[in-house]
């Protein structure tokens, strides 16, 4: 496998080739994300929420097909700009997260029309599952860094491996009994909008690295939050909260939010 790394919070399609193009970005459009909806995303808004004013620069740095990019834009009320390094994911964004403000590709590693300092916040969700080496995480950190402003919140939102083999209601992460190092490669399956389900490979990433690696690309203040279902009754859809049992989720929480500052 090359070391570069592939688009942002994308993994591979079940025929092993990248999860890029058209199809590709169509495909991850098509998941149904509900175990994200319920532990992660709205916890990434609310961390926003208390760093962020209204009008200003809000940077999804791996947006894909933008939904969560939409979301933050009108929840928030910042100007969101969505960023990734799939062509074929912006076009999908434009036509569909009316709320976001504009796109930028990444491009050997740079954000392409941006200047240094122009964020005023950063998320980046689920952008670590496709980075196979410590290197390419420094790089898209010290990317992120570079964008945001002295002092700028940057919001992460990523996937536990230490989780593995627990059943959530719209992802498995990798094999029961299997125990996962920084950037192995693991399988990952993801629910569908129409119920099915399909695999991806993802790169591991221990959350208990993450604070020494943001150090090391110049941030501090590093914080992490494991949301719960209990917190998700008042933080989620509650319509969403209210719908299923939430059996793994509950006791097994895979989902973690790290937050920094740029230094």
């Amino acid at each position: 496998m090359s070391d570069r790394p592939e688009e942002p919070g994308r993994g591979r399609a079940e025929d092993g080739t990248a999860w890029s193009g058209r199809a590709g970005a169509q495909a991850f459009a098509a998941v149904e994300a509900a175990t994200d909806w319920l532990l992660g995303y709205p916890f990434v808004f609310r961390a926003l929420s208390r760093r962020i004013g209204v009008g200003e620069v809000l940077i999804d740095y791996g947006c894909g097909p933008g939904k969560v990019a939409d979301q933050a834009a009108r929840r928030l009320g910042a100007r969101v700009l969505g960023v990734d390094t799939s062509p074929e994911m912006l076009t999908l964004a434009r036509g569909s997260a009316t709320a976001v403000a504009g796109y930028h590709l990444v491009e050997d590693g740079r954000v392409s029309g941006l200047p240094d300092g122009c964020a005023d916040a950063v998320m980046c969700n689920h952008v670590l599952a496709s980075l196979p080496t410590e290197e390419a995480v420094l790089g898209v950190f010290t990317e992120i860094h570079r964008l945001l402003r002295p002092g700028a919140p940057f919001v992460l939102l990523s996937t536990d491996p230490a989780c593995s083999g627990t059943e959530y209601a719209s992802l498995r992460i990798g094999e029961p009994g299997e125990a996962y190092g920084p950037g192995d490669e693991l399988t990952v399956r993801l629910r569908r909008t129409d119920g099915s389900w399909q695999e991806v490979r993802n790169h591991a990433w221990p959350v208990g690295l993450l604070p020494d690696l943001l150090e090391r690309t110049g941030f501090r203040d590093v914080g992490q939050h494991r949301p719960t279902v209990d917190e998700a009754l008042t933080v989620a859809d509650a319509d969403l909260a209210d719908g299923r049992a939430w059996a793994g989720e509950r006791a097994n929480p895979p989902l973690v939010i790290t937050t920094a500052r740029a230094h």
